[in-house]
C-alpha cells in the first residue's frame, strides 16, 4: 500500500525545489519573466537555460531513483543501483565515442543520441550473455559489461586526438545539467517515460519477489518476463538519462534507502516515493552546485558522489554488524 500522504510531501518538496531551480543563479529573475511573450533577457535565461536545467533535474533524479529501487527488488539486495548492469557504462561509451569521432562538436544531439543507442546494446548484449538464466548469472554478465565499458573508455582516452578532447570527455563523465536545451529534454523523454512506465508496472510482482522466486511463480508471475521488462525498462531510462547528463552516481544507492523506512519494505512501494525523492535529491545537489561558492562551477556528479560515498560506507558497516 503506497502512502499517500508521503507522496503528497514528496511532490510539493519537488515543486519547492523546482520554482527555487528556476530562481536560483548569479541573476536574479522574477518567475513572471517565464511567461511573458517578449524576448527579455530573463525570460530568455528562464526558459533557454534554467528550465530546461530543471526539467532534467527531476527527469534523471526520478529515474535513477526509481531504477535503483527496483534493482533491489529484483535482486534482492540492498547494494544494487541502477550501473549494476552495466547499461550506464554502455551509455557512458556510447557518449565517449560521440566525442571521440568528433560527431558531438558537429552536430550536438548526436551526444544523447549515442548514449542511448550505448544503452540499448547493452541490453542486447545482457541477453546475449544472460538471457533466460538465473540472477546470478545476470550479476555476472553485468558486471562483464561493466568491466568493458570501463576498458573502452580508458582506451578511448588513450588514444585521444589531443589533451583538449581528454579534458572534454573527462569533464562529461563527471555528470553536469548545465548548459542543456529543451532538445536534448525532447531527445531524453521517451526513453525515460517508457522505461519508467515498464518499471512501474513491475510493483506487484516485486512484491511477490520479495517473498522469494517460488513463491512469485506460485502467484502466476513469469521470472522471466518479469526480469525483461526490469531490465529493459532500466536500460531506457538509465540510457536516456546517463545520455544527456553524464554519469551521476550514488542517487540510486542512496534514495531507495532513505524511503524504505517511510514507504515500507515492500519493493513495490517504494517505487514511487523513490522516483520523487530521487528527483528532490538531484534538484537540490544541482542547487548546491551553483550556490556554492567556488571558481568553477562543480559538477553534478562530483558533489553526488561526496555525499552518497559516506552514506555506501555506513551502510556497509551496519550490514557487517547486522551479521555478527
Amino acid at each position: 500500500m503506497i502512502r499517500r500522504d508521503l507522496l503528497a510531501t514528496l511532490a510539493i518538496l519537488v515543486a519547492a525545489l523546482f520554482v527555487a531551480s528556476l530562481l536560483a543563479g548569479e541573476v536574479a529573475i522574477p518567475l513572471r519573466d517565464l511567461f511573458g511573450g517578449g524576448q527579455t533577457a530573463g525570460g530568455l535565461i528562464l526558459r533557454e537555460l534554467r528550465l530546461p536545467r530543471a526539467i532534467l533535474a527531476v527527469l534523471v533524479g526520478g529515474t535513477l531513483g526509481l531504477c535503483g529501487a527496483a534493482m533491489q527488488g529484483l535482486l534482492r539486495n540492498p547494494l544494487a543501483e541502477p550501473g549494476v548492469l552495466g547499461v550506464s557504462g554502455c551509455a557512458a561509451v556510447g557518449a565517449v565515442l560521440a566525442f571521440y569521432f568528433g560527431w558531438a562538436a558537429a552536430f550536438p544531439l548526436l551526444l544523447p543520441v549515442g548514449g542511448i543507442i550505448g544503452a540499448l546494446l547493452a541490453v542486447a548484449l545482457l541477453y546475449a550473455l544472460a538471457g533466460g538464466a538465473g540472477l546470478l548469472t545476470l550479476l555476472l554478465a553485468g558486471a562483464a559489461l561493466n568491466s568493458l565499458a570501463g576498458a573502452l573508455i580508458a582506451l578511448l582516452l588513450n588514444l585521444a586526438p589531443s589533451p583538449y578532447a581528454i579534458y572534454e570527455v573527462l569533464f562529461w563523465l563527471m555528470g553536469s545539467l548545465t548548459d542543456r536545451s529543451m532538445a536534448q529534454v525532447g531527445l531524453a523523454l521517451p526513453g525515460i517515460l517508457l522505461g519508467g512506465a515498464l518499471l512501474l508496472g513491475t510493483r506487484r510482482a516485486l512484491d511477490a519477489l520479495s517473498l522469494g522466486e517460488d513463491a512469485a511463480r506460485s502467484l502466476g508471475f513469469s521470472l522471466g518476463a518479469v526480469r525483461l521488462r526490469l531490465v529493459l525498462g532500466s536500460a531506457l531510462a538509465v540510457g536516456a538519462a546517463v545520455a544527456v547528463s553524464g554519469a551521476i552516481g550514488f542517487v540510486g544507492l542512496v534514495v531507495p534507502h532513505l524511503m524504505r523506512p517511510l514507504a515500507g519494505r515492500l519493493p513495490g512501494a517504494v517505487l514511487l516515493p523513490s522516483a520523487l525523492a530521487g528527483a528532490a535529491l538531484l534538484l537540490a545537489a544541482d542547487l548546491a552546485v551553483r550556490l556554492i561558492p567556488t571558481a568553477t562551477e562543480l559538477r553534478l556528479g562530483v558533489l553526488t558522489s561526496l555525499i552518497g560515498a559516506p552514506f555506501f560506507i555506513l551502510l556497509v558497516l551496519r550490514m557487517r554488524r547486522q551479521e555478527l
